[in-house]
């Protein structure tokens, strides 16, 4: 469901932009009225850009490797000289690279999960505070995950516990600024296959069963024994994003059909 000028005149960054969920919620939030910063690594979030400007939004994309503070830097920066404020920001950066026991893990790998999950939000939150406190306010969805209590992802577990870490201090230590901070944790959810995987490797029939192992896991643990739809996500994500969740603010939201991580 679309509603009209929900967001109208409000500035959002959202990252990820090129593929998945963070497409969704920029598609949508430019639809409901919002001037739309996409920030992605990947060149495909050009092609959002053309999606958003065909539904009559506006926007801007930016490359950027969110992994590293300066790529934030950038996007922060252009954000600025194009539209003067940011008004949302809504970290989605992070998944699942490799899918494994724990004691399958390289050290390398279990680096690179971490990197990958966490420090896009922790980037994030750090670029746009400044401009958000001299503002007077803003709102930060970061996106974390139901699987925190999960199988065969450690890594990325630890990452987005990380990330519940951040939005319920970052929430705490500037409420006086009249700044929310809400996490919305999805469950499993359906999505087209990715343009762009985040492992480049086929997986192998070892690593095939370890992923099955996930899946039956997550359908397990989800009171309604089913994946959800990214416009599940989307939906929720809106929601904390804009005013009529003004009273919400430091918490970690599942979006996991009944499961609660």
């Amino acid at each position: 469901m679309i509603f009209n000028n929900r967001f109208d005149q409000k500035v959002a960054v959202v990252t990820g932009a090129a593929q998945g969920i963070g497409k969704g919620v920029a598609l949508r939030m430019a639809q409901e009225g919002a001037r739309v910063v996409l920030a992605d690594r990947s060149p495909l979030v050009q092609d959002t850009l053309k999606e958003l400007e065909a539904l009559g939004g506006m926007g801007l994309a930016v490359e950027a490797d969110l992994e590293h503070f300066s790529g934030f830097e950038a996007v922060t920066q252009a954000a600025l000289e194009r539209f003067g404020r940011i008004d949302i920001l809504v970290n989605n950066v992070g998944g699942t690279i490799w899918a494994k026991p724990f004691e399958h893990y390289q050290e390398s790998e279990i680096e690179k999960e971490v990197r990958r999950s966490l420090f896009p939000t922790l980037w994030g939150c750090r670029a746009v505070l400044p401009g958000m406190i001299q503002q007077g306010g803003g709102v930060i969805v970061n996106v974390s995950s139901v699987a925190t209590r999960s199988v065969n992802r450690l890594p990325y577990a630890a990452a987005k516990g990380g990330v519940n870490a951040i939005t319920a201090s970052l929430a705490l230590e500037q409420a006086a600024n009249n700044i929310r901070v809400v996490g919305i944790a999805p469950g499993g959810t359906q999505a087209p296959q990715r343009q762009i995987p985040r492992n480049e490797n086929p997986l192998s029939e070892e690593e095939t069963g370890w992923y099955q192992q996930i899946v039956d896991q997550t359908v397990s643990s989800s009171l309604q024994k089913k994946y959800g739809t990214i416009e599940d996500q989307v939906a929720a994500i809106l929601f904390a994003a804009s005013d009529e969740a003004q009273y919400i603010t430091g918490v970690t939201i599942p979006v996991a059909g009944g499961d609660l991580g």
